[in-house]
């Protein structure tokens, strides 16, 4: 039986060439993002999800990470180091690092940040019983390119550095779950340990895949930088469903086909209102499996979108954006709740992070899209609790 991890190891020793002329004074690790060291994000983040034993390895500009971090007692976590050259890679790194190491460990970039929950990861790793783990972005706004091949069964069968094989299908984000015995197996030498170690345990069949739609941010390149600063800001997201949130739910099997028919909530406006002026960005995601049935048309479902934006814009109300699935129950589609698709579309779009968000719906399948989109917190509209009600509670 696996033990799930209770280190994380961070790699944090590159020279970080590509953020120049950034790291001419600080190492990658300590950009400052939104005021703040990029590193703290990271270890921010292993704090709220229950691991709080750190070791970094650190190499270049080493001395800045130490003088910033201490034993990490501030910050409510212990911090380990282990230092080597400025040349080393990460093969190297995690040799020398070996008596530092748990008999299982976390193994994390220090340029990358994914808000994937560590419990999903680690009760994954115990219902397969995996000798490793790596996180799999699965790209499915293809904003980067593919560099692994995984299976149906979650097995990775490829893992191509240079992302040129066909069939690959997601992209390694890290998050690694390793065993130290598997370092102990490295060879001598210095080389970046997924040339070496990956391609070793796929040939054994000893690496699974936890594959995660939440997009990763990184600070890899000064180009990535702006919409990781924006991603990892403070902002209020909440998500509403429209029919019995916002207006009046058509008769059973029955749609909202004109404008004529949409009637608001008694406590719709009141409610939107609240939101935004506590400064919540404000997203509405709707079925509408009517465009799918042949019984609304495109057309009038924008026109009943603008007509609906532009009333509540009257009344001094902002919605950011609106994203509404037209297929149908038998589609098979991405989008069409209790999927998440919508959600992970608007944070694609709009760079936020969905685990921070939350959501209110009418229907068990909209808590089951929030649910499956990790939202922070998702709440449900029905007989005892008001949207009105609702919404005091989250402004309090």
């Amino acid at each position: 039986m696996n033990t799930n991890p209770r280190q994380a190891v961070i790699l944090a020793g590159g020279l970080g060439t590509r953020l120049l002329p950034y790291t001419e004074n600080y190492p990658k690790p300590m950009i400052e993002i939104n005021g703040k060291p990029f590193l703290s994000y990271i270890i921010e983040y292993l704090k709220d999800n229950g691991l709080t034993n750190i070791l970094l390895l650190t190499g270049y500009k080493s001395e800045k990470i130490l003088e910033y971090y201490g034993n990490g007692e501030s910050l409510g976590v212990s911090i380990e180091y282990s230092v080597g050259k400025t040349d080393w890679k990460t093969g190297r790194r995690l040799k020398r690092a070996r008596n530092k190491l748990h008999n299982n460990f976390l193994l994390l970039y220090c340029d990358n940040f994914c808000p994937i929950n560590l419990k999903d990861l680690f009760k994954f790793h115990e219902k397969h019983n995996s000798q490793s783990i790596v996180t799999v972005y699965n790209n499915k706004d293809f904003s980067t390119k593919n560099n692994m091949q995984i299976s149906l069964n979650n097995c990775v069968q490829k893992y191509d550095k240079f992302r040129k094989s066909i069939n690959l299908n997601g992209v390694d984000i890290g998050f690694f779950i390793l065993q130290k015995k598997m370092i102990d197996d490295l060879p001598p030498g210095n080389y970046p340990f997924e040339t070496i170690l990956l391609p070793d345990l796929i040939i054994k069949k000893q690496l699974n895949a936890f594959r995660t739609d939440h997009k990763y941010y990184s600070i890899g390149s000064i180009e990535r930088l702006p919409q990781t600063e924006k991603y990892l800001s403070d902002r209020k997201i909440i998500f509403l469903d429209r029919d019995g949130v916002i207006n009046r739910k058509a008769p059973k099997a029955e749609y909202i086909n004109n404008w004529s028919d949409f009637e608001f909530m008694d406590d719709a406006v009141d409610s939107l209102k609240l939101l935004s002026e506590s400064g919540f960005e404000i997203y509405i995601i709707t079925n509408q499996a009517g465009i799918s049935r042949g019984k609304t048309k495109l057309d009038s479902l924008k026109k009943i979108h603008e007509n609906m934006l532009l009333t509540l814009s009257n009344h001094g109300i902002s919605i950011t954006d609106v994203y509404f699935c037209p297929h149908g129950w038998n589609d098979n589609c991405e989008c069409r709740k209790p999927k998440s698709g919508m959600l992970f579309q608007a944070s694609y779009e709009h760079y936020f992070n969905l685990t921070d968000s939350i959501l209110i719906g009418d229907d068990v399948r909209d808590i089951s899209a929030g649910e499956g989109a990790n939202c922070k917190k998702c709440f449900l509209v029905d007989s005892e609790n008001s949207l009105l009600s609702i919404v005091q509670k989250i402004i309090a």
